[in-house]
């Protein structure tokens, strides 16, 4: 796949067959993922479907980055040869221009022409061969992409140029024609540069996976094999310095692990028997012993791997419209040219300026820079958030970020650490914190977090507790012993005074016992919320926890407008009314128990532990202890906005300059290389400018 073109007939060709539900094809990583109703229906109807299309398709090995490797040394190479040959036959063609003047013999003129020639064809061919291989299966299959008009302009200034040469004229432009494969090889240099940085950041961060692993086998004996062999329920010893295979639970042993890469704590974290750990982290200290949960192919790991990767080649509004816009362009660049030849033709002109003139309209014509104007701008833009912890799940959230103007916050999980726990002084008793932990086991709320713990801490087991069955913003509640039980807020739970912050335990008509938690904001929260209110974001808190709690919050980081103990209808009527006074709402809260408030929002973003990634409803997650991320979010989607709507005015403004040049004759051949494919570097060169965070998030 070479362009947008291309990628439209992929997947427009495997959504067509039966049982397909969906097909995506990546343009950056050449690869095309296939939803199919039937999980069992065989890869080869797939690759036989494609290799119908002329494209070669194969099932993805296992070195696909030495692949993408090898391809970009192939561009490079080409690129040196071009360059190479494009500087001696300009050598050439600077001798024979500025031999008129001076009155330069025919026959040395001649000389410099074929000498010109003997450089140019097999470059022409070498270098021009990934063009010429894409047009030809492009006319094969019947559908038309950017290679087609490059390789006609290329083939008609090179055979014009040998004829000329042959003929013993004066005009001949194998300098065009190498100047301007040179040009188009660095600009699909660049491009595979920018997209495989952005692309490559999933592979990279795969490649950390421990290959094998040490598995406890029954017989207490230890076998070395394959992480991908590894099933759940193995027992595996991981040793100091290694990195966990597989996500599992800690069965023995203790030790402190970094858990950076899935996190961005730089800090360790001890663990012990029944702690949840993760793939990809790094042992520390001691040896464990750990049972896997899943197989390799399902950890949080792999789920962050593909989520960057959807990320990555999701399409915007942007996109869409850019692949439009090059899709009625590839036609329209022959008509161009075609009208061009018979204008002159009809105006009187013989054959060779009427040529020279199209082949000089279908260079300059070529869509290159309309096509890489928005895909370049997204995955530099993908790929910068990435390495800031940032992994946007939704194909347009970046367009709508930035026009966000008002930020909503949850304050549990979000404004604080969401690790809140239970009050020392807490008057719950072992037996009912043991049933509430069990009820709180089937709930990912941070405060049902904290009752586990807490019963953990006191060396009680949670209770087994079946058929719990959760009601969205109230609570948790079972049947134990034939008693119902209650674990939720104060209404819930059906206490009738001040409630305190945190939740309540209710064994049947038993009076309430309150379980206070302790929570602390994030430690850059006031700063990152100054530098928001100082560019003029509005700014909300909208929380389901008590008054006092959320007062208390709001002061601490100068919000003046709060509300609490909001249920989540609250905060969706909440939203819905900002948004009907025109607020371009930002809502950041949890992921889980957050949903509808994320879905009712212009945007939506949530801080995400390492156990809710994979189902966080936003457009965006970042990892973390920080709010900051929150500052390079908006930056980067101000900045792709900008830069997308930069780059349509650099492709579209160069033909409304060039092109009318061209078509009366006034653009050369080598003049017309030069301009397109220094538009195409313009505008990956433009992209690349946001690749790096400049000084200060926001300076």
């Amino acid at each position: 796949m070479h362009c947008g073109a291309c990628m439209r007939k992929v997947e427009n060709a495997l959504s067509a067959l039966p049982g397909v539900t969906a097909a995506r094809a990546n343009l950056s990583s050449k690869r095309v993922s296939v939803v199919a109703l039937d999980g069992k229906r065989n890869a080869e109807v797939y690759i036989e479907t494609l290799s119908g299309l002329g494209f070669t398709a194969s099932l993805l090995p296992d070195s696909a980055a030495q692949q993408t490797s090898r391809t970009s040394f192939d561009i490079w190479k080409r690129v040196g040869v071009a360059g190479f040959a494009a500087a001696n036959i300009m050598l050439l063609s600077v001798s024979v221009w500025s031999g008129h003047s001076g009155e330069m013999p025919h026959s040395v003129q001649g000389l410099f022409h074929w000498l010109s020639a003997l450089i140019a064809l097999p470059t022409v061919a070498y270098a021009g061969r990934p063009f010429f291989v894409s047009a030809r299966e492009a006319i094969r299959n019947g559908r038309l992409n950017m290679d087609v008009p490059i390789s006609v302009g290329v083939l008609l200034a090179t055979g014009m140029s040998l004829f000329q040469t042959m003929r013993g004229s004066e005009q001949v432009y194998f300098d065009a024609a190498v100047t301007l494969l040179f040009f188009l090889l660095i600009g699909r240099a660049l491009d595979q540069f920018v997209r495989t940085r952005a692309a490559g950041a999933a592979e990279n961060l795969l490649g950390i996976r421990a290959p094998a692993a040490s598995v406890l086998l029954p017989d207490g004996s230890i076998e070395r094999i394959a992480t991908s062999e590894i099933l759940p329920g193995m027992r595996l010893i991981v040793a100091a310095g290694e990195r966990v295979p597989v996500d599992g639970r800690v069965y023995k042993a203790k030790s402190d692990i970094d858990e950076s890469l899935l996190t961005g704590e730089s800090l360790p974290r001890t663990v012990a028997t029944g702690d949840t750990i993760f793939c990809g982290t790094l042992n520390l200290t001691s040896p464990i012993e750990i049972e896997a949960t899943t197989v390799a192919e399902n950890t949080l790991l792999a789920e962050i791997a593909q989520l960057m990767t959807t990320a990555e080649q999701a399409k915007g509004r942007y996109v869409r419209l850019a692949d439009r816009a090059a899709q009625i362009y590839a036609p329209a660049v022959h008509i161009l040219g075609l009208l061009t030849f018979v204008g002159w033709m009809l105006a009187g002109y013989n054959w060779e300026p009427a040529l020279t003139a199209a082949i000089a309209v279908l260079i300059i014509t070529c869509p290159c820079a309309l096509a890489l104007a928005v895909p370049a701008v997204q995955v530099v833009a993908t790929g910068r958030l990435m390495q800031a912890g940032i992994i946007l799940k939704s194909a347009d959230g970046l367009e709508r970020l930035s026009e966000v103007d008002t930020v909503v916050f949850d304050k549990t999980g979000t404004l604080t650490l969401g690790e809140p726990r239970l009050a020392t002084d807490s008057p719950v008793k072992d037996h009912d914190l043991a049933i509430a932990a069990g009820l709180a086991s089937r709930s990912r709320h941070p405060y049902s977090r904290a009752v586990v713990i807490a019963a953990r801490s006191h060396g009680l087991t949670p209770r087994i507790v079946e058929n719990v069955q959760e009601i969205a913003g109230e609570g948790l509640t079972a049947i134990v012993d034939g008693t119902q039980v209650r674990l939720g807020s104060a209404s819930y739970c059906g206490y009738g005074g001040q409630p305190i912050q945190g939740l309540y335990f209710r064994w049947g008509s038993d009076a309430p016992v309150p379980l206070a938690m302790l929570d602390r904001l994030r430690s850059d929260a006031i700063d990152t919320l100054g530098v928001l209110r100082s560019q003029g974001f509005n700014l909300h808190i909208l929380s389901g926890d008590q008054r006092d709690s959320v007062a208390s919050a709001a002061a601490a980081t100068g919000i003046s407008y709060w509300m609490a103990a909001q249920k989540p209808d609250d905060k969706i009527r909440e939203i819905e009314r900002l948004s009907r006074v025109g607020k371009k709402v930002l809502m950041v809260g949890d992921g889980l128990n957050d949903a509808p408030a994320l879905a009712a929002g212009h945007a939506s973003l949530s801080p995400s532990t390492a156990a809710d990634i994979s189902q966080v409803a936003a457009d965006a997650i970042f990892q973390g202890e920080r709010l900051r991320p929150i500052l390079e979010l908006l930056e980067v989607a101000k900045l792709t906005k900008r830069r997308s709507l930069e780059n349509f005015t650099i492709a579209i403004g160069y033909n409304l300059v060039f092109v009318p040049l061209a078509m009366l004759g006034y653009v050369t051949p080598l003049i017309a290389a030069i301009a397109m494919s220094g538009s195409s570097i313009a505008v990956t060169l433009n992209a690349l400018r946001m690749s790096n965070p400049r000084r200060g998030v926001h300076s």
